[in-house]
């Protein structure tokens, strides 16, 4: 399983803490320093089955700055959505897990990580 985080977010800190008291296999993506491209954005979302706008931290200062509270959030709109946070991976919720089984999970709290664990 591979972990998005973002080493300043106190929920990543503690998914980690987490993940090592259970002794999980996993790696670590920086996904500030390792900006994931949009082709890899979708393939999140289709594992977690979110769309983008899900996904988006609405309240930095980027996504004010693009006025996202303002986008369309409909299939129409998706690509744009997707490209926002490929060219601002700030926005990007915290941390997201992808599980060995094909599915992820945005893991803010002890059971989603333990959910995602359970997933393999």
């Amino acid at each position: 399983m591979e972990i998005w985080i973002n080493p300043a977010c106190s929920k990543c800190r503690s998914a980690l803490t987490l993940l090592d008291a259970e002794g999980a296999d996993y790696t670590v993506r920086r996904y500030l320093e390792d900006v994931p491209a949009p082709d890899e954005i979708r393939a999140v979302l289709d594992r977690l089955g979110l769309e983008p706008w899900d996904i988006t931290r609405t309240q930095e200062p980027a996504a004010k700055e693009l006025g996202l509270k303002e986008w369309a959030r409909d299939a129409a709109g998706r690509d744009r959505w997707i490209e926002a946070l490929a060219a601002h991976p700030k926005l990007i919720q915290r941390p997201i897990i992808t599980a060995d089984d094909g599915t992820a999970v945005v893991a803010r709290s002890e059971e989603a990580v333990r959910d995602a664990l359970g997933r393999g």
